[in-house]
């Protein structure tokens, strides 16, 4: 589509232009990523969000949008196909007020600009270096490097950078250049971090073993909360959306979550 087409695109349109550029048919993921809810409504104003909770779509009611774009969407392996209760309030929300529903799930963790731990990383200014699955065709997940500093550093910057103090799991590390991310539940990836040779490894939450893991490992664990490390990806394809669809109103509203 180009810059200069004057009617605001149809819910397939922008669907189909955000799947291409995010590569979502290469991923074998745990939902559909893509269009979801189709209002079959000419989208002039588009949210941006990380989850479609009620909140969000309240909000989005609100600011009389057309459509919303999130990381995590609906329709997830393994849940209840039914539309009852919550799933059911959320769909009905959308549909009664003509608004469409996309999400994208892995293709936006692991897009190397603007996928959440590429973005992540640039607000840390952190320094991607490589994957942190190598050998993966779209490798979800990232090693950085940072000068030398000591861990301490990194947490201060964390901190002003998420406005919440990550919860750090001391691997006993003083000095650090090495930093591995992935975001979101990805916890269970500190071993991989740790066999990169990394002195830090980033994500989003922590599980009870993770904490034996990070000691026993030697390496320093961060654990920054799900939603503060996903922020920044969906917003950055929603810059971009604004650029390649300069009729579509974008807005970001953070439905925030302590996780």
């Amino acid at each position: 589509m180009s810059n200069n087409s004057i009617h605001a695109p149809m819910p397939t349109e922008l669907s189909q232009w955000c799947s291409d550029y995010l590569c979502t048919t290469e991923f074998k993921d745990y939902c559909p990523n893509g269009l979801q809810v189709d209002a079959n409504t000419p989208i002039k104003k588009l949210i941006t969000g990380v989850t479609a909770s009620q909140n969000l779509i309240d909000a989005a009611i609100a600011a009389n949008a057309d459509a919303i774009l999130v990381h995590h969407g609906y329709f997830w392996k393994g849940e209840d196909a039914t539309l009852t209760g919550i799933k059911g309030k959320r769909i009905r929300s959308l549909l009664q007020n003509n608004i469409s529903l996309l999400a994208y799930h892995l293709p936006l963790d692991a897009h190397p600009l603007v996928g959440n731990n590429a973005q992540l990383a640039q607000h840390l200014g952190l320094k991607i270096t490589g994957a942190l699955f190598p050998h993966e065709s779209h490798p979800v997940g990232n090693i950085t490097t940072c000068t030398e500093q000591p861990i301490e550093q990194l947490i201060a910057k964390i901190t002003d950078t998420l406005q919440r103090s990550p919860l750090h799991i001391s691997g006993s590390q003083k000095y650090i250049t090495d930093v591995a991310i992935c975001t979101g539940a990805a916890q269970d990836m500190i071993e991989q971090a740790a066999l990169q040779g990394c002195q830090v490894f980033i994500s989003g939450e922590i599980s009870e073993r993770t904490t034996h893991a990070a000691r026993e490992l030697g390496i320093d664990y961060l654990a920054c909360g799900h939603h503060a490390t996903e922020m920044y990806g969906v917003q950055a394809l929603g810059e971009l959306i604004k650029k390649q669809f300069p009729q579509i109103e974008v807005m970001f509203i953070d439905d925030h979550n302590p996780v």
